[in-house]
């Protein structure tokens, strides 16, 4: 698992623009940059849509004060379900950036894999969120149970940066 010092590795996501789906690098847009980034296991579930997301559209201007750049959420929902999500939650206007790694490779890379059969969550992401500076992790926290989010909550990065 990655963890504070590492260097987050490429990847290229998917996010839904205005002509489809559109393949975003995460590494330049990492590059020079302070970001945030926070994962979920599934957009649309109970602690996602009532919890996190809502945590980090609270925390936005905060973080932005403390020199964050963008904050960026990825999971393993295709791109169409992440941009409904993003406007059922507010994420869309609230400036939230919603990118999709349906293939998993990043959070495989990052060792977030969650498989939860029972749940129907095959090929998700174990709830976590991350402070990086030009692509190296300097702070990372991971829910040890992902139907909670307590280290994982926009307030608790926000504290312990």
């Amino acid at each position: 698992m990655i963890s504070a010092g590492d260097r987050l590795p490429e990847s290229t996501l998917v996010q839904l623009g205005a002509n489809g789906p559109e393949p975003v690098e995460l590494g330049p847009r990492l590059k020079g940059r302070n970001v945030v980034i926070f994962g979920l296991p599934a957009a649309f579930s109970g602690t996602c849509s009532e919890a996190q997301m809502p945590s980090f559209i609270r925390t936005k201007d905060q973080f932005a004060a403390k020199g964050v750049d963008e904050i960026i959420c990825i999971t393993g929902n295709d791109p169409f379900v992440l941009d409904a999500w993003g406007k059922a939650t507010g994420a869309d206007t609230a400036g939230i950036t919603l990118l999709s790694d349906a293939e998993c490779k990043y959070i495989e890379a990052i060792g977030m894999r969650l498989d939860f059969p029972p749940a129907g969550l095959i090929g998700r992401s174990q709830r976590y969120a991350m402070y990086a500076e030009d692509g190296v992790v300097k702070l990372l926290q991971r829910e040890e149970n992902p139907g909670v989010c307590e280290v994982s909550a926009g307030e608790s990065l926000l504290d312990a940066m």
